[in-house]
C-alpha cells in the first residue's frame, strides 16, 4: 500500500505526518507540503516534524504539479491536512483520477464547537477525521441537519504522548493567534505572566509561539505576544519567548497556560497540570466550552500562584481520551481499500455550487492558493472576482442592516 500526506501550514503538517505515521510500518508513506500562502517555513516545518519519523522528509510540491504525481505514483490514500479552502480545491482536483485513493481528511486538533464549514469544504473526503466521542456527536449534528452524507471516524490525536511528566520547572504558556483576538485581552494575558514570574523568580515562565516574525501560521495574528512584550518598559529576567516543538517545551514544564490551545490535550497526555483561563469568558469564538466540566478554568491569580490542576476523570472518556479501542478510523480505512480493490470507488459530489462555472472554481483555486496559483484563468478570475465579492458583501451588509431597522421597529 502506499500513502501519501499532503499538507499545508503548520498544524496541518503537525496532525498529517502524526496521522500517516500511525498507518502499517510496512506501508510506503511519503508526506508534502503543497505550496500555498500559509506554508510553514524550514525551522516550523521541522518542529511540526519532530518525532513524527518523517523528520526532513517532506517533498514539496505545486497545485499543478500535484495531477500529475498522483497519476504517476498511484497512490491508495491520500491524507487531505490542509486548510478548509485548499483542501476543497485539492479533493476536487484528484476526484477525477482513474480509480482514484480512498481521500481523508479531518481537523489538527480541539474542534468543538463543530462548524458547518469544516464539512463543507471536505465533502469529497471519503473520511473525516475527529478526535473525541463528543466532536462526532456534535458533526454527525450538523451533518443530519444539512442533509450530507460525511463518514465521520474516531482517532485519537495522533500527536498526543502518554506519559509521565519529565518535571520540569518552567510555566509553559500556549500561544494562540486569533483567541483571545482583541489587543486588551492580549495584553491582559500578557499582564497574567509577567506578574507570574516575579512572583516566581525561581521559575522560568515560557511564552511558547508557533511562529516567529515573518512565519505564516494556520491563522493570521495581528498582535503577538513577542511584539506586545517588546513594547513594554521592561519584562521580568524569567519570563521568556520560545519556538521549537511542543514536545520539548513539555520536557521542562512544571504547569501549562492555555486559553483554549491543544496543545493542552497534550500537556494533559504528558500529566503535566494546566489552567485553562476563564478571564475572557467561556464562548464558542474563545475555543473553551470543550472544557466545561473539566476542572482546569482559573484566572490569573491561579497562574500565578502556581494553582494547576488535572482534569476531572469523568471529563476524559468524552474529550480525547477515549479508550484506544473506540478508535474506528482505521477500520474505516481497511473497508474502502477492500471496496476499492474490486471497484473504482464512486465519486463524491463537491457542495459547491455551479454558479459560475469555471470563472468561479479558478476563483476559489486563486483565493486558496494566491500567488502560488498561476493560471490564466485564476489572473482573469481575481480581476473578475474581486470587485463582484467586493459589491456582493455590500449588498449583504446592506440587507442585514435593514433586516436590523424592521425587527427593533417592530
Amino acid at each position: 500500500m502506499r500513502a501519501l500526506a499532503l499538507v499545508d501550514t503548520d498544524s496541518y503538517v503537525k496532525w498529517g505526518a502524526a496521522l500517516l505515521a500511525q498507518l502499517p510500518a510496512d506501508w510506503t508513506r511519503e508526506i508534502a507540503v503543497v505550496a500555498t500562502p500559509g506554508a510553514p517555513s524550514v525551522p516550523q516545518l521541522s518542529a511540526a516534524l519532530a518525532g513524527s519519523g518523517f523528520d526532513g522528509a517532506a517533498r514539496q510540491l505545486t497545485l499543478d504539479a500535484l495531477h500529475e504525481r498522483v497519476l504517476l505514483e498511484q497512490p491508495d490514500v491520500i491524507i487531505v491536512a490542509m486548510r478548509g479552502p485548499a483542501a476543497s480545491v485539492v479533493l476536487r482536483v484528484l476526484s477525477g483520477v482513474p480509480n482514484r485513493p480512498v481521500f481523508v481528511s479531518g481537523l489538527p486538533g480541539i474542534s468543538i464547537p463543530a462548524t458547518w464549514k469544516a464539512l463543507f469544504y471536505r465533502a469529497q473526503a471519503d473520511l473525516m477525521v475527529l478526535h473525541s466521542k463528543r466532536e462526532i456527536r456534535e458533526f454527525a449534528v450538523v451533518a443530519v441537519k444539512r442533509a450530507w452524507t460525511h463518514r465521520l471516524v474516531l482517532a485519537t490525536l495522533p500527536f498526543i504522548e502518554r506519559r509521565p511528566a519529565a518535571g520540569g520547572g518552567d510555566i509553559v504558556f500556549a500561544v494562540q493567534s486569533i483567541v483571545p483576538l482583541m489587543r486588551p485581552e492580549r495584553e491582559r494575558v500578557l499582564d497574567i505572566l509577567i506578574d507570574t514570574a516575579v512572583r516566581n523568580p525561581d521559575h522560568r515562565v515560557v511564552i511558547k509561539v508557533r511562529a516567529v516574525s515573518g512565519e505564516q501560521q494556520t491563522h493570521d495574528e495581528e498582535f503577538s505576544y513577542p511584539d506586545l512584550l517588546a513594547q513594554r518598559a521592561s519584562a521580568p529576567h524569567n519570563l521568556v519567548v520560545a519556538s521549537g516543538p511542543m514536545s520539548a517545551a513539555l520536557d521542562t514544564a512544571l504547569g501549562f497556560v492555555t486559553v483554549s490551545s491543544t496543545a493542552s490535550i497534550e500537556a494533559i497526555a504528558r500529566d503535566v497540570p494546566l489552567v485553562v483561563l476563564d478571564e475572557f469568558g467561556v464562548s464558542d469564538e474563545l475555543i473553551n466550552p470543550v472544557f466545561l466540566g473539566s476542572g482546569l478554568f482559573g484566572d490569573g491569580e491561579a497562574v500565578a500562584s502556581l494553582a494547576f490542576a488535572r482534569p476531572d476523570p469523568g471529563w476524559l472518556d468524552d474529550n480525547y481520551f477515549h479508550a484506544p479501542e473506540d478508535d474506528d478510523w482505521m477500520r474505516a480505512l481497511d473497508d474502502l481499500l477492500a471496496q476499492r480493490a474490486s471497484a473504482p470507488l464512486p465519486h463524491r459530489p463537491s457542495l459547491r455550487g455551479t454558479l459560475g462555472g469555471l470563472l468561479r472554481r479558478a476563483w476559489e483555486r486563486k483565493q486558496a492558493f494566491g500567488e502560488h496559483d498561476r493560471s490564466a484563468l485564476g489572473a482573469v478570475a481575481l480581476v473578475v472576482g474581486t470587485p463582484a465579492r467586493t459589491a456582493l458583501l455590500a449588498v449583504r451588509r446592506l440587507s442585514r442592516g435593514r433586516q436590523h431597522t424592521w425587527v427593533s421597529k417592530g
